[in-house]
């Protein structure tokens, strides 16, 4: 399934992606975090879904309004963009090549981790084990985030890579303080810029990826320090 699901704060327009739904909560947090806006979960007071009525009058959850804590306020101005974000897209539609990048506030580079190569090579199967939405269509991708030993604490499926990740990162946000540290990034998808850009702005110092990484993905890993 895809759909749009539009994140508004404190009842303003973020931002509209294509996602598949499910874990909606999840992508919003993550979304915000690994843009900038936010820097920890507990930045939300509230989520709540509207409800809003198709051209049939059936009820939609295609609307997630996130309530900021008393005092809080986005750390940053969303990104700019000429258009609606696609489920193939994170970052395209930015308004210029510097919007692109998200400072990170984290210094991975120093992080301990130290993977063997026998967790490596096994990140790919064991994220594919938990991928039951694509087991029935063959068309969603899976992000997960896997401890140094390769146990996968957290796994989410969407039709969008960013947004699988996105999940993922919400998902984990929830239940600890960021930054990601001593975790792995594992992807089903290619290790694009953008997936190596929000490993970086929570503080994840490694990313497996089934497919190989794009020129950029390698420049901006050394750059910050990303195994």
């Amino acid at each position: 399934v895809e759909e749009p699901l539009e994140i508004r704060v404190d009842d303003a327009p973020l931002t509209t992606t294509m996602r598949t739904p499910g874990d909606d909560f999840d992508l919003a947090i993550g979304h915000l975090l690994t843009g900038g806006l936010l820097h920890r979960a507990d930045e939300v007071a509230t989520l709540m879904h509207c409800t809003d009525l198709d051209e049939s009058g059936s009820p939609t959850f295609n609307v997630v309004d996130v309530t900021l804590a008393p005092g809080v306020v986005l750390h940053r101005a969303p990104r700019e963009r000429t258009g609606a974000m696609t489920s193939a897209c994170g970052v395209c539609g930015s308004a210029s090549v510097e919007a692109v990048r998200t400072a990170s506030r984290y210094a991975v580079a120093s992080d301990p981790l130290v993977l063997s190569p026998g967790v490596v090579a096994g990140l790919p199967d064991a994220l594919r084990v938990r991928q039951p939405v694509f087991d029935r269509t063959g068309g969603v991708h899976a992000a997960g985030l896997a401890t140094a030993s390769g146990e996968l604490v957290h796994v989410r499926e969407d039709v969008g890579r960013h947004n699988a990740v996105d999940k993922v990162v919400g998902a984990a946000a929830r239940e600890r303080s960021l930054p990601l540290a001593g975790h792995v990034l594992v992807v089903s998808a290619r290790a694009s810029f953008e997936i190596i850009q929000k490993a970086s702005v929570v503080g994840i110092p490694a990313v497996v990826a089934v497919g190989a990484p794009t020129s950029l993905a390698v420049d901006l890993a050394v750059d910050r320090g990303i195994t």
